[in-house]
């Protein structure tokens, strides 16, 4: 099934049929939606969301088993699961319910103060990796491989490089790649978010006020989760999040990778198709490039 087959008739039915209890609230689709899920807001208080392909399924059980756990632990709300739907109606995957929590997405016009914003996302990075990382999932298909080695995406990043020549300073962009597989992990190892992106924060009187989507979370390395300070932040607020994040210089350096790495996979697509995207990706890889010649 499609994300385009997941409707707003097919959530109203398998709510029916599973949490009859919840089948007279409303459902309707959320104004902003993601890529790994299909999500609508049920009632004023709940939200379902349903994986939108079979590569998103195993995150449904990790979510389900460890949010519960994190989010007592952490200083902003995180998604908190109210029900665990199983396939019916025609939906071959699991699916979930979770507490609906307000606020504001993360864009550039809604963030006013975006270097206090950097060092909300810090501290609640920080907060994350002191939680106990026993018995949580370790790097896998569940969330991409993010928390651990980089190289896993090495023949990606080698093809990106080969089809971006003359599109980039691809020599620096390989320098850069190449930097991030030779930096191995020095520390123990720590829960992670995996994609702290603007799509997964929520503002509350302008400040962080909630983290979502914790589909690639898991515990391991946790340089996945310093890619914003270039592909959001800059400048003074990029700066603070850099001071505030508590991480080694080598994780930055192996942050850098995942940075590019994603970056050019990005930019492969949008050449073809969309100028405006490939134009912000292309200075989104500057300026990975330019933090790498400044940290020498």
């Amino acid at each position: 099934m499609r994300k385009a087959d997941i409707t707003v008739d097919l959530v109203r039915r398998l709510v029916a049929d599973q949490f009859p209890d919840w089948a007279h609230l409303p459902v309707c689709p959320v104004e902003v939606d993601g890529w790994d899920n299909a999500t609508f807001r049920l009632g004023e208080t709940m939200s379902v969301r349903l994986p939108s392909t079979e590569h998103y399924v195993e995150a449904v059980e990790k979510e389900q088993r460890w949010l519960p756990v994190l989010a007592p632990q952490l200083p902003l709300p995180i998604p908190v699961p109210l029900g665990l739907g199983r396939p019916g109606c025609g939906f071959a995957r699991p699916w979930s319910v979770y507490q609906w929590i307000e606020g504001d997405p993360v864009t550039e016009e809604t963030v006013k103060d975006m270097p206090a914003l950097a060092a909300d996302i810090a501290d609640f990075l920080a907060a994350l990796y002191q939680i106990d990382p026993a018995g949580g999932p370790e790097p896998g298909l569940h969330n991409w491989y993010r928390g651990g080695p980089p190289a896993v995406f090495d023949e990606d990043t080698r093809k990106a490089l080969a089809v971006l020549e003359g599109h980039i300073d691809t020599t620096l962009a390989a320098e850069v790649w190449q930097a991030a597989l030779d930096c191995p992990v020095d520390g123990p190892p720590v829960w992670f978010h995996g994609d702290a992106q603007p799509g997964n924060l929520l503002l509350r009187n302008g400040r962080l006020g909630a983290v979502i989507d914790f589909g690639t979370s898991g515990v391991g390395d946790p340089s996945c989760d310093t890619t914003i300070a270039w592909t959001f932040l800059s400048g003074e607020s990029a700066r603070v999040f850099k001071e505030r994040l508590p991480v080694d210089a080598a994780t930055w350096v192996r942050g850098r990778g995942w940075a590019i790495w994603k970056a050019m996979i990005v930019l492969v697509g949008a050449l073809e198709n969309d100028p405006q995207d490939a134009a912000y990706t292309k200075n989104v890889i500057e300026k990975i490039l330019d933090d790498h010649l400044a940290a020498g």
